[in-house]
């Protein structure tokens, strides 16, 4: 639920993951957000070293970083994840909101033939 506070809550609001659509909108996230407590029992994110702002104007940057993130899942099950995040930040009063939001992993090396 501490995410939800860093998303803009509107129309404006996507997020990607992996190449496809995860959340449409502010008010999508915000209601999978409510189900994910019951399914995600801890998470972890460490961003990497690499973090990145592109100013855009006065009130809008593209924030892009490396992450690690480790997930335990309402069974115990925990999943440790490396990845790359882009997202598009935009300052509303005092606050920076994200905007839109991609996560993606890597993918396997296809096998040589």
């Amino acid at each position: 639920m501490a995410w939800q506070r860093h998303f803009e809550e509107g129309p404006a609001f996507f997020m990607a993951v992996n190449g496809r659509l995860a959340f449409a909108d502010g008010a999508s996230a915000a209601a999978a957000m409510k189900t994910l407590v019951h399914t995600i029992q801890h998470v972890e994110l460490q961003w990497g070293d690499d973090l990145r702002i592109d100013a855009l104007a006065p009130e809008l940057a593209v924030v892009a970083a490396s992450y690690h993130e480790v997930r335990v899942d309402a069974a115990g099950v925990r999943i440790d994840e490396d990845g790359f995040f882009t997202g598009v930040v935009e300052r509303r009063g005092e606050r920076w909101r994200f905007r839109d939001a991609h996560w993606s992993v890597p993918i396997p090396a296809a096998a040589p033939h």
